[in-house]
């Protein structure tokens, strides 16, 4: 077994880059498929999310990477959340060879991308429906693909794409290499397997050994919009040391580092855009003290090499279980007690299950510290300042004073009284963050049947293990379905399958326009000429106010109640 990456013979620009990072050795997925693709031979990873997989099939394509004019390789993601993510992955590894990257998914405008693409690319990265897309306006040449690759296979399958990945390998060379990767394969994963790759090597790698007692978990539920807030809450009352807090993109990351440190929290965000003489600064800032919070990536945190991290937050449940463990793992180390934090959103409550059902743990859920509560623990810890100050005896010169006020006639009580009311000033400029409360509706069942095995991260708002032929066929036996989630609204749009609809434009272009997350955006059922569509009950009016922006290629569309 390869017990580091220099053993791999990969490029010193590759290692370089891996080292800078902070990973010394390869995980259990990398040692095992950068080998076959180096050899050039196809690979099928059969790995959960955390495990790696991302270097496992980008390193071997940048150690193969000589620059030219057309596209060397190809990634399909389910997501563009993870296309993003995987994009950045790549651009941080091959950062010493100038290799050119492009993430492509909709949602965003297409002359941007097509420009990039005319300028030239080395690897696209993209969601099925954008690259299909680009493949027929004749913006896209796969002719000279040498590496295709196809990330989280089952995801695409859950989300109606298959159809859309096949007609993209058709486009592709027959002799290039092709790497798959899958938590799961059912049936049509295998056949498209046995269609379109050479005698593929199986590589399968199983889940960790999960270890967690040291770690108090909790979660606390609040609308997506009040989790900033609700941050700040607890920041006021838990007892932190040092805090890691996990958010999804460097964009998060980076907006939420700056929200806290207004609200007077010392934070700073780390990813992968940072180089690393600045990385290391961040570093060195928070193992010194001078800092209290980072806010990283998965990515960004990977080889992170920090003791003594007290609480780490999870700003979103991430895209898989597994992930949750690799992350709570961080606190809780060397025989020291830690506490994993949790925020959760109405539509999120059902993800739970999978990290329950991995860790074997329950998750308590608590109730955010009320204002009453905020404003006892400010006045205690005031108190408990005054205390050491009084122990410590060192304030001649404020007993003067004091001593002089009282010969002047003032009350000792009332100068004492007088003197923590100035202390306090900064306090009363300190409003308690406003978190709206949210519904938890006794006797309904909080995980409903339909999607008591969603994956974590479900962003394209489509339910795992159904049918999506069915839902786009129209409604299911007994009648039109007209259910809500839990926490969500539903809205119709006046197109549907005879306008060309398909979910991956629906989720586009309203999480685009509304400035929304697409994985929020819920169940999707589209008929003949309508189309229904969930969204979470917090955000509905933001987007409803954007109709008149939504479009589907050219044409216009209405989003209304339903």
């Amino acid at each position: 077994m390869t017990t580091d990456f220099t053993s791999l013979n990969l490029r010193e620009e590759l290692v370089q880059a891996i080292t800078g990072l902070g990973y010394a050795e390869p995980t259990p997925i990398q040692a095992a498929i950068i080998p076959i693709m180096l050899k050039g031979a196809d690979v099928i990873g059969q790995a959960q999310t955390g495990t790696g997989k991302t270097a496992a099939f980008a390193l071997p394509i940048l150690q193969n990477f000589t620059p030219q004019r057309h596209v060397q390789a190809l990634i399909l993601a389910p997501t563009r959340e993870l296309a993003l993510q995987v994009a950045d992955s790549m651009t941080v590894y091959g950062k010493h060879l100038d290799v050119r990257v492009l993430a492509v998914y909709g949602g965003q405008p297409y002359g941007p991308q097509i420009s990039r693409l005319n300028r030239g690319v080395d690897v696209v990265v993209g969601t099925p429906g954008r690259l299909l897309d680009l493949l027929e306006r004749k913006a896209l040449n796969l002719k000279h693909i040498r590496t295709l690759v196809l990330d989280e296979a089952d995801e695409m399958l859950n989300m109606g794409f298959m159809e859309d990945v096949e007609k993209i390998l058709a486009e592709t060379p027959p002799e290039r290499q092709t790497a798959l990767f899958s938590a799961t394969l059912p049936p049509r994963i295998r056949s498209l397997a046995n269609r379109f790759m050479r005698d593929p090597q199986p590589v399968t790698i199983k889940r960790e050994t999960l270890t967690l007692e040291s770690t108090e978990q909790r979660y606390y539920l609040v609308h997506e919009s009040d989790k900033t807030n609700a941050l700040t809450r607890l920041f006021e009352i838990e007892p932190i040391k040092s805090a890691l807090i996990f958010a999804r993109t460097r964009a998060e990351t980076a907006t939420l580092a700056n929200e806290l440190v207004v609200r007077g929290i010392p934070a700073e965000a780390i990813h992968g855009d940072l180089d690393q003489r600045a990385r290391e600064a961040v570093l060195s800032r928070f193992r010194s003290n001078q800092l209290k919070v980072l806010v990283a990536t998965d990515v960004a945190a990977r080889g992170l090499d920090i003791e003594d991290i007290s609480h780490v937050f999870n700003y979103h449940l991430p895209d898989d279980a597994e992930v949750y463990v690799h992350r709570i793992g961080r606190t809780g180390r060397a025989g020291k007690t830690g506490v994993a934090i949790t925020l959760i959103s109405p539509r999120e409550k059902r993800r739970l299950r999978e990290v329950e059902a991995l860790t074997k743990q329950p998750i308590k859920k608590m109730e955010l510290p009320t204002a009453a509560e905020i404003h006892r623990h400010r006045e205690a810890e005031v108190v408990e300042k005054v205390k050491v100050w009084l122990g410590r005896g060192r304030f001649k010169r404020e007993l003067e004073m004091v001593q002089e006020l009282v010969a002047a006639g003032h009350d000792p009580l009332d100068v004492a009284a007088a003197a923590l009311k100035i202390a306090r000033a900064d306090e009363k400029q300190r409003p308690i963050a406003e978190v709206a409360e949210v519904k938890d509706e006794r006797g309904k069942k909080e995980f409903p049947r339909e999607g008591n095995r969603e994956s974590l991260g479900r962003r394209d708002g489509r339910e795992k293990g159904g049918s999506s032929r069915r839902r786009a066929e129209g409604p299911a036996r007994g009648g039109r379905d007209t259910s809500h989630e839990e926490g969500m609204v539903r809205l119709k749009l006046n197109k549907g399958k005879t306008h060309g609809v398909r979910p991956s434009d629906i989720v586009g272009t309203i999480a685009f326009h509304a400035n929304i997350p697409g994985y929020t955006i819920g169940k999707i059922r589209i008929e003949d000429k309508m189309t229904f569509v969930d969204v979470p009950e917090d955000v509905v009016e933001q987007v409803l106010k954007q109709n008149g922006n939504y479009r589907i290629g050219k044409e216009k569309f209405a989003l209304t109640k339903a």
